[in-house]
């Protein structure tokens, strides 16, 4: 199968019909579930800590954003394809979400404000920048404006996981090597390193202090749940997450599978978190959430 990269820039190769076939694939929704998860652990958000605000880089139809929701965090989200942001606004408006998403080619930057986000992630996306779609594209030059304008977004000590498909190894240097060229430590994380279907690349980089890298998820390790040296923070999470894989249950949570929609609590919840976004809401009352005639 051609990588898309080599069929057409991402702006002309998510049409409309692409974008929608995309949003509608079972497959494709299970698998960036899946890696979306993924990168959110390797993000190590303080534990208990809810209502962060997050970048998703290449968003597309929104998918990672709805699981940075079903873990209480706020999100933003850039792609350069019109058609897929439209269809990511769609599911906006229909699922009631706090996610926002714009326009953006993150080859000429993000233009964000200094110290935003509280992590960034980005799925199957940055290694677009590998590839001169126009005369005047130079991959390492995109590549150093995005992670200068990357780590400039990011609060100190702020984590971003990229997840992506580099075509050669030369590749996977060349843009490691241009974010630690930007200020980011860090490096590359491997998960299933020996098999030709679950093996996936992240690129876990840290802003403005050096952590501990973790290490990739390996199914040796697995058995004997050691899969971090030196009894890493992330042990715990990581079999937890790889425990669920084997077993065939990683499913995509619900947040509201405890709460009616429409239902009193469903409303009073919608209301708090519209009042963080420092949105203007009507006042709670005695009739806030209550049933009317006819209404379901």
């Amino acid at each position: 199968m051609s990588r898309p990269e080599h069929i057409s820039p991402p702006e002309l190769f998510y049409n409309e019909k692409e974008s929608n076939k995309y949003a509608q694939s079972s497959r494709m929704m299970q698998i960036q579930s899946q890696i979306s998860e993924r990168a959110i652990e390797l993000l190590n958000l303080p534990s208990g800590k809810s209502g962060c605000l997050l970048l998703d880089i290449g968003c597309g139809t929104g998918m990672s954003g709805s699981v940075i929701e079903e873990h209480n965090h706020m999100w933003i989200g850039s792609d350069i394809s019109r058609n897929l942001l439209t269809v990511a606004v769609d599911n906006i408006k229909r699922e009631e979400s706090w996610g926002d998403v714009f326009e953006n080619d993150m080859g000429t930057g993000l233009g964000l404000r200094p110290g935003l986000f509280d992590g960034a992630i980005s799925i199957s996306a940055v290694q677009w920048l590998c590839y001169a779609s126009h005369k005047n594209h130079i991959p390492k030059i995109r590549l150093k404006r995005f992670f200068q304008q990357l780590y400039a977004s990011l609060r100190r000590g702020a984590r971003a996981v990229i997840q992506l498909y580099p075509e050669t190894p030369q590749q996977m240097e060349l843009i490691t090597n241009s974010a630690m060229s930007c200020g980011f430590t860090g490096g590359v994380v491997v998960d299933y390193p020996n098999s030709a279907k679950a093996k996936k690349f992240y690129l876990c980089i840290f802003a403005g202090q050096q952590q501990q890298l973790p290490h990739g998820l390996d199914d040796a390790a697995m058995e004997s749940q050691q899969l971090f040296h030196g009894g890493s923070e992330f042990n715990k999470d990581t079999v937890d997450y790889e425990a669920a894989r084997r077993s065939g249950k990683n499913k995509k949570r619900n947040r509201r599978e405890t709460v009616a929609i429409k239902s009193k609590e469903w409303v009073m919840g919608k209301k708090d978190r519209q009042r963080k976004q420092g949105k203007e809401v009507k006042n709670d009352s005695k009739f806030s959430g209550r049933k009317r005639k006819g209404k379901f």
